[in-house]
């Protein structure tokens, strides 16, 4: 284990694609293991203080998916989508050994966790589910849609803190210089050829969502639906524009053990070290 507090792996995926995920914690905890999922366009450095916390008792894996982060760049576009990404997931459980897992999924990383109840229903334990459920506010979406794909570059940590701040500003209004400082190192990462700073993720991702959005949503509620036995806690900030209270009302009747909670004065997404976010997934956690 690094300095850090987590081991840096890596293994080959179905199409040979390298892949990247971080190791906290004990292998031999007797606590069930957490499986930390990201969202579109985010990493595993998202997750570290959050793994951090938990791993004084249990084992934590931060994913990468493909095109993110630190791992490989997927040559064909089209391959960022979310068959592919439950192949890989089955290839990290194997190689980490894990057969029961409960998993955080931040954005897409939830659906993802819904997918994975449909996919592989016995590895799931609980799932956490960080402002996502089976319907995506159109606002949201047509705002993601906006930005993602863009280039940005900045020469250095603070121009790039700024930019975030800009563009991300209405969803954290009481977000400190830290906690801005801290998203940005998770969002920027070293630009090689030309200096100073780009976002950590393949701008061809724009490409094969443009392309999925040519057709409508599938219905995402038979895979939440997959999850009713599954014990589950979903999180929404109070000004989150993809999770709609009207979708976590009906999350709620569609499963009536599912429990929530509303992050206040916090958009898409909680950043977890909210107090009540904090709590409650201690909570959650503690009874599983």
């Amino acid at each position: 284990m690094s300095a850090d507090g987590f081991t840096e792996r890596y293994f080959h995926a179905q199409d040979d694609l390298r892949l990247y995920f971080r190791d906290y914690g004990p292998r031999n905890a007797a606590r069930l293991p957490l499986l930390c999922l990201p969202g579109l366009t985010r990493n595993a450095r998202d997750f570290h203080d959050f793994a951090m916390r938990q791993a004084q008792d249990r084992r934590v894996i931060c994913f990468d998916f493909r095109g993110r982060g630190r791992s490989a760049y997927d040559p064909t576009p089209s391959n960022y989508q979310p068959t592919v990404y439950l192949s890989d997931l089955q290839h990290l459980l194997a190689v980490t050994h894990l057969h029961r897992v409960i998993v955080l999924g931040t954005s897409m990383g939830g659906i993802m966790a819904m997918a994975m109840a449909a996919a592989m229903p016995t590895v799931l334990a609980g799932v956490i589910l960080n402002d996502v459920g089976p319907d995506v506010s159109e606002v949201g979406r047509q705002r993601i849609a906006g930005y993602i794909g863009n280039p940005v570059h900045a020469p250095d940590h603070q121009t790039a803190m700024a930019i975030l701040r800009k563009t991300y500003g209405p969803a954290y209004p009481k977000l400190d210089d830290a906690g801005w400082m801290r998203i940005t190192r998770a969002t920027f990462t070293e630009d090689t050829a030309r200096g100073g700073l780009r976002l950590d993720y393949d701008l061809n991702i724009a490409v094969a969502l443009r392309e999925q959005a040519k057709q409508p949503l599938p219905d995402l509620w038979p895979l939440f639906r997959g999850l009713r036995h599954v014990p589950v806690l979903a999180l929404r900030g109070t000004l989150s524009d993809i999770l709609t209270a009207e979708t976590l009302i009906r999350m709620k009747r569609e499963h009536a053990g599912m429990a929530t909670v509303t992050v206040p004065d916090v958009g898409h997404v909680p950043q977890l070290d909210e107090p009540e976010a904090a709590t409650a997934i201690d909570a959650f956690l503690a009874g599983l």
